[in-house]
């Protein structure tokens, strides 16, 4: 049996997530200290007792949802299972990050930073209202892209995240992403809707964003990952620190190729995938992309429990 681990992105955060993982172990509750510490502030009441709107913010659902991945990480240490029992790790936009954090090529205090980092500059790279994503059900990821070249008009609109066979995303200029909506169900989506975020994120719109992580990252310092890390913009693994860098700044204005590096994983003999943190987004994807891979979701104590005793 080969496993891979992956790590949730952005939409999966919700109050509450892991407060039960750091009241159930002390190693997972010293995460949270840590990113309130990295972070010069209580990260962790805005996670276990804020509000929603707050904890969405793209500057924080980052960091926290990375903090919640740790924190599950550092439980299932203290039950002796650690990132090798894994060949791959791999996330989903932000949880690219978190799974290099796992894999020990950043530290816990400066992912936080990075994230804090990557959701400021993301936020701040378009003016709120000028920019959309939208979610296209029942395409494939060719007929969304057809339908997003279609939609430019001389604006931005690409496809931002190929996330299973009938799930694309794309995300660009306000009239051009509307535009994408009304060309989808033409084209026989059954489903196009605006996604609930607050900017245009894994497109052009987002240089300025890739300007100031390539800056971050290049003070940050970076490990080879004691396992290897499958990267969303080319969809296969990488160990090569600098390469690492350089995906990760692509990754800020290019496609999240999730269906891709599910499909890259399944053909390494990947068999099973622990989603580890918040949510079970990623579970559904990958079993609509390979109905062969069993699915494992790490995000409360007694999910690590279960794998513990199994």
């Amino acid at each position: 049996m080969t496993i891979a681990f992956v790590y949730p992105g952005q939409g999966a955060q919700t109050i509450g997530m892991g407060r039960d993982l750091a009241d159930a172990y002390p190693a997972a509750k010293a995460v949270f200290d840590e990113v309130d510490e990295a972070l010069g502030e209580k990260l962790s009441t805005l996670i276990w007792e804020g509000e929603a709107d707050a904890l969405t913010l793209t500057q924080n659902a980052q960091p926290a949802l990375m903090a919640t991945s740790m924190a599950a990480m550092a439980a299932l240490k203290a039950e002796g299972i650690t990132v090798d029992k894994a060949a791959y790790v791999a996330g989903h936009s932000l949880g690219e990050y978190a799974a290099l954090c796992a894999a020990g090529t950043f530290s816990l205090s400066d992912t936080a930073r990075l994230l804090r980092i990557r959701g400021r500059a993301m936020q701040a790279a378009v003016p709120v209202g000028q920019g959309a994503m939208a979610a296209l059900l029942g395409l494939s990821f060719e007929q969304a892209e057809a339908v997003a070249a279609e939609a430019a008009q001389g604006e931005v609109c690409q496809v931002a995240n190929q996330n299973d066979p009938a799930q694309n995303v794309v995300s660009g200029s306000k009239a051009a992403v509307e535009r994408a909506i009304d060309l989808a169900k033409a084209a026989g989506a059954k489903r196009a809707l605006l996604l609930p975020v607050s900017a245009p994120f894994h497109c052009a719109l987002m240089a300025s964003a890739a300007e100031e992580m390539a800056g971050a990252l290049a003070d940050v310092t970076m490990n080879a990952p004691a396992v290897p890390v499958v990267a969303n913009v080319v969809a296969e693994a990488v160990t090569d620190p600098d390469q690492i860098r350089k995906l990760l700044i692509e990754q800020v204005t290019g496609q999240v190729r999730w269906m891709s590096s599910v499909e890259w994983m399944g053909a390494q003999g990947v068999t099973e995938v622990w989603e580890i943190g918040a949510g079970k987004a990623l579970s559904g994807m990958i079993r609509r992309i390979n109905k062969e891979i069993t699915c494992v979701n790490i995000g409360t104590a007694a999910d690590v429990a279960a794998v513990k005793t199994a």
